[in-house]
């Protein structure tokens, strides 16, 4: 489990636990969880269409993410953001199926894109992803203050001159990057269940919005790390230990606050 070949696996597994820790937070203090659930079945495309092009899937993840921001950022102008994301998912999925349609060869990294595959991983993926985590806890401490105060209560930000369709922007942009960079270990099936499950649980310990976004970040890092370790004995899928043990933070988080 700590061998040589694993180094990659646990730099990687952590790196990723740290962004979705810290991109789950804002997700369930703003309550948009759907457009945690949205956004990585909407970037799972990308990594088709980068199959078909014989690129790095990361890349088309990243860039599926960013057009799936802007679909749901562009539309909401119109439409309520749950419609705008419902919208947005519909036209990238219709567009997944396309370029699965068209590559025999990228068929066999399906089952690896939705449920996760962390072994295996080559040095070179190391560095997006750390670049990626690098950009998220930037944007996080650039607009930690934006970010929070709109969430808990939007009419004080706006008096306070910030413009809420700025912080959703910044926002759906911080999801979008987590998305991109968990995607590959986890699964567009389960990045969901890594960014709220730990998340929800540090709510119910503290009330400090920072001690809070430290305390997801931790939870989450146990969490992967845990699942690993699991995933290694066992040979189970990474993302079925993900999201089980995803389940079991949400439901202790919960009954803590009854407790409480």
């Amino acid at each position: 489990m700590f061998s040589s070949f694993m180094l990659n696996t646990w730099i990687v597994g952590s790196l990723v636990a740290l962004v979705a820790g810290i991109a789950g937070f804002f997700v369930v203090v703003r309550g948009s969880t759907f457009a945690a659930h949205a956004l990585p079945l909407g970037t799972f495309p990308g990594a088709a269409f980068a199959g078909l092009l014989g690129v790095n899937p990361l890349y088309g993840l990243v860039a599926f993410a960013g057009l799936g921001v802007v679909g749901i950022f562009e539309l909401s102008r119109d439409q309520r953001t749950d419609v705008a994301t419902a919208l947005t998912l519909i036209f990238l999925l219709g567009l997944g199926t396309l370029f699965l349609s068209l590559s025999s060869q990228y068929a066999n990294g399906v089952y690896a894109l939705l449920f996760g595959e962390i072994l295996g991983i080559s040095d070179a993926a190391i560095i997006p992803v750390a670049v990626i985590a690098g950009l998220v806890i930037a944007a996080v401490a650039l607009f930690f203050r934006p970010l929070l105060l709109s969430a808990v209560s939007p009419d004080l930000a706006a008096a306070g001159g910030v413009s809420p369709r700025h912080v959703e922007l910044v926002f759906l942009a911080l999801i979008a990057l987590a998305t991109a960079a968990a995607l590959p270990v986890v699964g567009a099936l389960l990045v969901f269940s890594l960014m709220v499950g730990p998340p929800s649980l540090a709510r119910s310990l503290t009330n400090a919005p920072l001690a809070a976004l430290c305390a997801s970040s931790v939870i989450a890092l146990l969490m992967v790390w845990a699942a690993i370790a699991l995933s290694y004995a066992t040979n189970f899928p990474i993302g079925f230990f993900v999201g089980a043990l995803a389940a079991v933070c949400y439901a202790a988080g919960r009954l803590l606050r009854r407790v409480q």
